[in-house]
């Protein structure tokens, strides 16, 4: 693999996607925020702009385009505001995709890929439980043999796309004794008996996208589910979130950079004690600030997308670019909101809906916590 890419090339994509999103989604986006989800048929309009799965290989269905252009999806969904369809769109094509691209079998592959590409098939991914949070090892889903099938039962809670997910990968312990061992990963059907949906849940942030509750009840999945090997869905929760971080982490520059432009224009409009507020020297150092924080980051982030294309991006650093990226994020929306003042806590200003939607991002893929010790342990070795 080369981290080599046309840049030309990459910046028609991205004018594309633009001009794609400007005429599908940002016409609708304040009533989809005010709904709490997205319509269902908003994904086969994705698919048909040719804006999911876009790394996928020719022969399932994809492009087979770089991994940078599946970035820039994310990126200006981010960018332009629509921070709960960025994150809606990156679990779809940015882990459950990868998720079947690598492990999959050839069967598989050709079950859910193409409609995952063309959006008649919405991904999620069933990692975390209502008992269990951060602590993957703790979860107590289970995936019991019988026959040719396993029995799985259990609860998942806060998954992306939930309402409208056609395929959910999800983790089970078919092996209770066995600890992480004894995790393994299944593609589940949720047309299938004993697939049940909980509410959607209302969050602080994010509200156009869909996260759900989920639950599992004596369902019978064939054992031609399983993804790779039983016992091994732990080490491949591992090897996959490099990629998972890494995006999240570019989301979150995009939406800082997004931010910034939108407090820009309105320091150049806005008039405080006789001058424009950009005249203001507080308000040049703290744009000054911020802006040099972005430009950090987001040198950072693009380091690290020529690494995971390369195929040389570890663990540690994946973890450095999320926490960086989303914490940064987070100031950078504290700062411009405050720069807009009162009308920055009203929701008529995108800023505060930038700012809410930021929240998150610190938290989902990985606590801050959780990546400070994976790059910890990186530096000391296990404590």
């Amino acid at each position: 693999m080369t981290a080599t890419v046309d840049q030309e090339e990459l910046t028609l994509f991205r004018e594309s996607v633009i001009k794609a999103l400007e005429k599908e989604i940002k016409p609708h986006y304040e009533q989809w925020e005010k709904d709490g989800i997205a319509p269902r048929k908003l994904w086969n309009t994705l698919g048909d702009a040719g804006m999911l799965c876009v790394d996928v290989p020719e022969d399932c269905g994809g492009c087979g385009a770089p991994f940078q252009y599946s970035v820039v999806v994310g990126e200006e969904l981010a960018r332009m505001g629509f921070g709960a369809l960025s994150t809606n769109v990156m679990v779809h094509s940015d882990i459950v995709a990868p998720y079947l691209s690598h492990l999959g079998n050839d069967e598989q592959k050709k079950q859910w890929l193409p409609k995952m590409v063309s959006g008649e098939a919405v991904g999620a991914i069933a990692m975390t439980e209502p008992g269990a949070g951060s602590d993957l090892q703790a979860m107590r889903t289970s995936a019991v043999k019988n026959g040719d099938d396993y029995i799985l039962n259990g609860s998942k809670t806060f998954i992306t796309n939930g309402q409208h997910a056609d395929m959910v990968i999800v983790a089970a312990k078919t092996d209770p004794s066995a600890g992480a061992k004894g995790v393994s990963l299944f593609l589940v059907d949720t047309t299938l008996e004993g697939y049940g949906v909980g509410r959607n849940l209302d969050k602080i942030g994010q509200h156009a996208g869909d996260t759900s509750e989920l639950f599992f009840a004596d369902m019978r999945v064939p054992a031609s589910a399983l993804l790779g090997e039983a016992g091994k869905g732990f080490v491949y929760l591992m090897q996959e979130l490099a990629r998972e971080r890494l995006v999240i982490g570019a989301l979150g520059v995009a939406a800082a950079r997004g931010a910034l432009d939108l407090t820009v224009a309105y320091c150049q409009e806005r008039v405080l004690f006789g001058q424009k507020l950009a005249q203001l020297q507080n308000t040049r150092f703290e744009m000054a600030r911020m802006e040099t924080e972005y430009r950090i980051n987001k040198a950072f982030v693009d380091q690290c997308i020529n690494e995971y294309v390369a195929g040389t991006l570890d663990a540690a650093t994946a973890s450095m670019a999320k926490y960086s990226a989303t914490e940064m994020q987070c100031r950078v929306t504290d700062g411009c909101l405050q720069l807009f003042g009162g009308y920055g806590y009203t929701s008529e200003y995108p800023i505060s809906r930038a700012f809410a939607d930021a929240r998150v991002q610190r938290i989902y893929g990985g606590t801050s916590e959780i990546m400070k010790e994976i790059i910890a342990r990186s530096i000391f070795g296990r404590a």
